[in-house]
């Protein structure tokens, strides 16, 4: 199919949705494959732990780099074409790490794995362009929940490969179904017709990229190099004044890279700090789990799992997030998708409390685990719908790329303060050191306390009192003057 043609004449538009849902899930695989394998990198590969961290590092980098740019450049010049480009980048950084034991190999191949996360935003925008508008909620929930499924598929997965396989054959296998994929989107998927109109805003682009490199560099190594080394409040500085700097360029160039002003509406900047929010609350839940469940019995409160048991504890909640993506876009068809945030808020915090007081169970920890994944699906299912109802629709892919990177710059905060808490709170059993039960419960405590503080800030989110009064997704002064389809929606809350 042509680049050019007409969205109306893709046939089957329902597989359109099943194939950038697959691609979704596949991309968020990615990010989290290597986790099981870390701890066996300085064996497999001679290079050290710090080294072997940048695999998981390096992916978070360029991940939140390339995800709002390539919605941007997506908006402008076409969401299909790069989005396969954004999954051969993901094939060829899989082939690096297929060919490959060397860790700087292996870096590049993560690195480029990682930049292939801006599908998922561009996967909602071409949904928002294409489908029909009774539709629209209920696949873009889909596409959006593919973040936290693929991360749970991806630990057990990964943890089945590593102990049967060769743990290259991981990476072959991504590389040859991210072939599918592109062929599938090709074959499948329309490109829209919908484009924002200016020029590329490369020095943006430029800017935004340094000020994230800096900020979580500083985030995600702080705990290794020293909170208050040179190196550490460097960066951070550096992300503070060229975070400045490039705000007030893009206040004054005409076709920015992130349209500050649309941003700082109180409808889309109340949203992205949700998804912060939200993105720090999941993250603490797939960090800790398969780890304390790993945890000798010794403790008290370990189980002992094999790093298989330990994976397959986070599949149910994949599976949840599956079940419960179109009942969000069903209560927000109905109530309006501020209402399905603070649900998700709420069922996340009881989550976590669940998982305060039953530490010492398989079950009971697979059950709490679920319960904070279910929130997350319908949190994750609602985000786009409240970006999309506040943005101009040749901006989708562009803000929900930022809304995507909250979530991410979220996950940062998480590892960082997890891994801070589990190594400040420490005992010796057995000759070794490990985490407190303690400190295992005062994670749950913060991110049951950030989903209480998202709930807070969805509370202010402006719209409509009363049900049945009805919005539109993207309906703005902008759409409006260009012509735009827009997507009704029932808002309440």
């Amino acid at each position: 199919m042509p680049a050019d043609q007409p969205a109306t004449a893709a046939p089957h538009p329902r597989f359109a949705v099943g194939v950038l849902a697959f691609c979704g899930v596949v991309v968020a695989i990615m990010q989290t494959i290597v986790v099981p394998l870390l701890p066996h990198i300085p064996e497999l590969t001679g290079a050290t732990p710090a080294a072997a961290s940048w695999l998981v590092t390096v992916t978070l980098l360029t991940g939140a780099v390339f995800t709002p740019v390539l919605g941007r450049v997506g908006d402008m010049y076409g969401k299909r074409r790069v989005l396969v480009a954004s999954l051969g980048v993901l094939v060829l950084g899989s082939v690096l790490c297929a060919v490959s034991s060397h860790i700087g190999v292996l870096i590049t191949g993560r690195a480029l794995q990682g930049a292939a996360l801006a599908v998922v935003p561009l996967g909602i925008s071409i949904l928002r362009d294409e489908l029909p508008p009774d539709r629209v909620l209920s696949a873009v929930a889909l596409m959006s929940s593919t973040l936290g499924i693929g991360a749970a598929v991806g630990l057990p997965a990964a943890a089945l490969v590593i102990e049967n396989f060769d743990w290259h054959t991981m990476f072959w296998v991504s590389g040859v179904i991210g072939v599918i994929d592109i062929v599938l989107v090709l074959r499948l998927v329309p490109e829209s017709s919908l484009r924002s109109r200016g020029r590329f805003d490369a020095v943006g682009a430029l800017g935004l990229s340094a000020a994230l490199v800096s900020l979580l560099l500083a985030v995600t190594q702080g705990a290794d190099w020293g909170w208050t080394s040179a190196r550490t409040t460097g960066l951070l500085v550096t992300a503070v004044v060229v975070g400045l700097l490039w705000g007030a360029y893009e206040l004054r160039v005409r076709n920015p890279m992130v349209d500050l002003r649309v941003s700082a509406r109180p409808a889309v900047l109340l949203t992205n700090i949700a998804a912060l929010l939200i993105g720090f609350a999941f993250y603490a839940n797939s960090l800790v789990t398969a780890q304390m469940v790993q945890e000798p019995r010794a403790t008290g409160y370990g189980l002992g799992a094999s790093l298989v048991v330990s994976g397959l504890c986070l599949l149910p909640g994949g599976l949840a997030m599956v079940a419960l993506s179109p009942v969000s876009a069903r209560i927000s068809a109905a109530y309006g998708p501020k209402v399905s945030l603070l649900v998700a808020a709420a069922v996340m915090a009881l989550g976590y409390g669940v998982r305060y007081f039953t530490s010492h169970s398989l079950w009971l920890i697979v059950a709490g685990a679920t319960v904070v994944s279910s929130g997350t699906a319908i949190a994750y299912s609602a985000l786009p719908a409240l970006v999309m109802r506040g943005v101009p629709v040749s901006e989708t892919g562009a803000a929900n790329g930022l809304n995507t990177l909250m979530r991410s710059i979220g996950q940062a905060f998480c590892s960082a303060t997890v891994a801070a808490v589990l190594a400040g709170l420490t005992f010796e059993v057995g000759g070794a050191t490990a985490p407190t039960l303690r400190a295992y419960q005062l994670v749950f405590l913060i991110a049951a306390g950030a989903s209480l503080l998202a709930l807070a800030v969805t509370l202010c989110l402006p719209g409509p009192g009363g049900r049945g009064k009805t919005g539109t997704v993207g309906t703005t002064r902008e759409n409006r003057r260009a012509g735009a389809r827009t997507i009704p929606i029932q808002e309440g809350a």
